[in-house]
């Protein structure tokens, strides 16, 4: 449990239980029904109230303790109000609570509205000298006004009141799209068991035929990777990539076109010409023509990459079959996996028996232990949502006694209405003497039940090591002494930047022989398999920027144009011509499930941004020395304690000494044509 040692946390404390919760900042501890979920929210939407009332009861001269300090602990009562909701929403195993989840979500938006949009409070912090403050506290100061004001509070009361109905409308928008996801699982029927021909032995034992011979094979990331990467029957793979990409179609559709429409329409409110100039005032990049500047950019380094990638692939698969002239991106997946194990002598499957979930999960925690000098210490006596989940206290290992740091939780596999992606999020939001940070890694990898030892892929461990890179940004970055310049209120276009830095050590030798090992012998992956895998995984790397970059074109263009102009499945076709290695599937309604456009909306370019800085930041270790070397504890210390406290350019300099370049990403790039394959 979080040390709680401040009166305003105390007084959240008393509210939450005396309506009937036993823990104040874990909504589902003491198995709540839905009538105790929504009064454990209200505790906190009547704390935050209550000290936005105490701010504005002020008499005389603003300071920072009668008015910002009461401001920030109600924005973490709200944040509080928001991360229970939404752990409910997407991992609760009872569909009661996350129906009530995605009330009281709304309801805690809409409060977090009327706060962001409140004259008085906005007045009240302007009016605030903060000319002696330390530097943390005049950045925060700044990044809040400066965010009140592209909220609309300088607006009149009348177009105030339309924002607020316009955020609520997208806020419910948002979650019903969601919802259609994650509860959305199609499933195809397989009636000749040889079209499975080519997947792995562990899959076919888990995927046994029914009393009439029918093989059922769901949409859920353990059924549907394997097939699009192993199975040989084109059919196969080309009907479940369909039943894939239209899980939430046609409803989501109409609900992305409905939410374009209301993007629209509050950022005219606002001022701002479209929804993307609105969604990047406060980026790094700050306009969206300086987005199309990075695609671009990116676009020259990947496209001759990707050119050659595609060639080789196509030549490849037309000396297995003659007929083939472009290659449908339901086959990308396995065409990738053939060519690789020609060309490098690498078959992914090889490497899955060295990759059990157990040992992987155990490895990511050995690896970040070292790099960020910490240690993982089993909270066995945690209450959890699910039985699946495992708990974790992170302890530091510099200061002298293991001084606790934080806590986290994994919730590993896929369950009935869960979130069926991969994620990171807050669970208690720290703050420095005041509650320790929680952070929560969705994942929806294989194994989790008696007798499978859930063999994960390459790409899965990738995953595993990016998603955990969240985790350590938030527990490491939660101790600021203000909730608003914690470690994911940095521009979001630098937040990805931490977990894909840590994707890039997957690939050190080192980091792999403490957890690659043999399911079933123990005997550390051969040294020859390491080669050929990382070999192997340098190629395509072009055509994975240019789908990147598809993709990122794809969200900003919806958002820079007038919604009523917007044809959605025109603009993926576009997209598909324009950057994609592989043909557009006839079924491909990707949209309809494709959750970034909801978080992100027209900021998917985030990824691209952030791996240009994570692999700058990934270039300053010693490759000899990677998990002890010094470079990670200035990477701790310089980009990931700071948390939200500076800008995320300051973040980049403080540790390069310079500006970001595209130096490091090029090089990346085009790793696989710098030296002839053995």
């Amino acid at each position: 449990m979080a040390e709680i040692v401040a009166g305003a946390v105390l007084a959240t404390s008393a509210a939450g239980v005396a309506q009937g919760t036993s823990d104040p900042l874990r909504v589902w501890v003491g198995n709540p029904d839905a009538a105790a979920v929504h009064a454990w929210v209200q505790g906190h939407l009547d704390e935050a109230a209550r000290l936005e009332a105490q701010l504005l009861a002020v008499k005389g001269p603003r300071t920072v303790e009668n008015t910002l300090a009461p401001f920030d602990e109600a924005t973490r009562a709200l944040d509080t109000a928001s991360s229970g909701p939404s752990l409910l929403n997407n991992a609760s195993p009872k569909k009661e609570l996350r129906d009530v989840a995605q009330i009281e979500i709304q309801r805690v938006g809409k409060a977090g509205d009327e706060l962001s949009l409140n004259r008085a409070v906005y007045e009240a912090l302007r009016a605030v000298d903060v000319s002696k403050a330390d530097a943390p506290t005049k950045f925060y100061m700044e990044k809040t006004l400066r965010e009140y004001r592209l909220a609309g509070v300088d607006k009149d009361e009348a177009t105030r009141n339309k924002v607020r109905d316009l955020q609520d409308k997208l806020t419910g928008l948002a979650l019903r799209y969601q919802r259609n996801i994650a509860e959305s699982v199609a499933h195809i029927e397989v009636k000749d068991v040889a079209e499975l021909e080519g997947l792995p032995a562990d899959y076919m034992h888990r995927h046994p035929a029914n009393a009439e011979g029918v093989i059922t094979i769901t949409t859920d990331e353990p059924d549907y990777r394997p097939v699009m990467t192993y199975a040989k029957s084109t059919a196969l793979r080309q009907r479940l990539f369909a039943a894939y990409n239209t899980r939430a179609y046609p409803v989501n559709k109409d609900l992305l076109l409905e939410v374009l429409g209301v993007r629209s329409e509050l950022a005219h409110l606002l001022g701002f010409a479209t929804w993307a100039e609105l969604a990047t005032a406060d980026k790094m990049v700050g306009t969206p023509a300086n987005v199309r500047v990075l695609i671009d950019e990116l676009d020259k380094a990947a496209r001759p990459a990707a050119a050659k990638e595609k060639a080789e692939l196509i030549a490849f698969a037309q000396s297995k079959d003659s007929s083939i002239t472009e290659i449908p991106e339901y086959s990308s997946s396995y065409w990738t996996e053939q060519y690789k194990r020609a060309t490098y002598g690498f078959d992914s499957q090889s490497v899955r028996s060295y990759f059990p979930f157990a040992q992987v999960q155990e490895g990511v925690l050995h690896a970040a232990s070292r790099i960020f000098h910490v240690s993982f210490v089993p909270a066995k006596d945690a209450e959890v949502w699910d039985p699946s989940v495992t708990v974790f206290d992170v302890t530091d290992g510099v200061a002298p006694g293991g001084k606790k740091l934080g806590r986290i939780y994994l919730d590993m596999h896929p369950r009935a209405g869960k979130n069926k992606w991969f994620n990171a999020s807050t669970v208690v939001t720290g703050k420095r003497d005041v509650a320790l940070p929680e952070a929560r890694l969705n994942g929806n990898f294989a194994g989790g039940e008696a007798g499978d030892p859930g063999l994960m892929q390459y790409a899965d461990v990738v995953t595993f090591f990016h998603e955990f890179g969240h985790m350590m940004h938030g527990v490491l970055g939660g101790h600021q002494e203000w909730v608003g310049i914690g470690p994911f209120s940095v521009e979001w276009d630098f937040v990805e930047a931490p977990s894909q830095m840590l994707e890039e050590f997957f690939a050190n030798r080192a980091v792999i022989d403490t957890f690659a090992k043999d399911a079933k012998t123990g005997a550390s992956m051969p040294k020859e398999l390491f080669d050929k895998m990382v070999k192997a995984d340098a190629f395509a790397r072009g055509i994975s920027i240019e789908r990147q970059l598809m993709l990122a074109n794809f969200s900003l263009t919806m958002h820079d144009r007038a919604p009523q102009t917007v044809d959605l499945d025109a603009l993926l076709h576009e997209g598909y011509v324009k950057y994609a290695a592989f043909t557009e599937a006839p079924e491909n309604r990707m949209y309809a499930t494709f959750t970034h456009l909801m978080g992100y909306s027209s900021n998917y370019y985030t990824y691209m941004q952030s791996k240009v800085i994570a692999l700058d930041f990934f270039a300053q270790f010693d490759e000899k020395n990677l998990l002890d070397g010094p470079a990670a504890m200035r990477y701790r210390k310089t980009v990931l304690e700071p948390g939200g406290s500076v800008s995320a350019n300051t973040l980049v300099k403080n540790f390069l000494g310079r500006p970001q370049s595209y130096d490091a990403v090029r090089k990346w790039i085009n790793e696989e044509f710098a030296a002839p394959v053995k």
